[in-house]
């Protein structure tokens, strides 16, 4: 019995530690730290930033110093991220994963990340146009319209992140 009574009290003194650790760890952060990257690059790692601006699935959402925790699917559109001079760098993603936890760290996971000033009006127009007209083309219900239809959202997605209509 007193091995029990021992092993509960070490156990409740433990999780007191480190709930303590982690929050005195939350709260001495100083800045947003942001890992970003796609599968074959990372963009950021470690870098301490003032805000990162994310187009979650439920909607566009601001990240800060002592965020809540929080996951989120990405759908298409613009990473923007804040850097602690106030510059400001947008990136163009396909979709992806973000992760806030709450030490101030913000992971970004995501397939492709282009910045803003590399995409080219008229590719963006001609690859709509192909994946509308793939679209229409393909058999009701059948996997290559469903292809041609993420292709369309992901082309409408790059037309409004550069401020082009279609």
């Amino acid at each position: 019995m007193n091995r029990l009574v021992s092993f509960g009290r070490r156990s409740f003194t433990t999780g007191v530690a480190k709930f303590a650790e982690a929050k005195q760890s939350t709260s001495a952060a100083t800045s947003l730290v942001l890992n970003f990257s796609t599968p074959h690059q990372p963009i950021y790692t470690k870098k301490n930033i003032d805000k990162v601006i994310l187009p979650g699935e439920a909607g566009e959402y601001g990240v800060t110093m002592n965020h809540s925790p929080v996951i989120s699917q990405l759908k298409p559109g613009v990473v923007t991220v804040i850097h602690t001079d106030n510059k400001e760098e947008k990136f163009f993603v396909p979709g992806g994963f973000a992760i806030t936890h709450a030490n101030s760290v913000t992971d970004v996971s995501v397939t492709e990340a282009v910045p803003l000033n590399e995409l080219d009006e008229s590719s963006i127009k001609s690859g709509y146009s192909a994946a509308v007209s793939a679209a229409s083309s393909a058999a009701a219900g059948s996997v290559a319209q469903a292809k041609a239809q993420i292709e369309v959202n992901v082309y409408s997605s790059l037309a409004r992140a550069v401020g082009i209509a279609l």
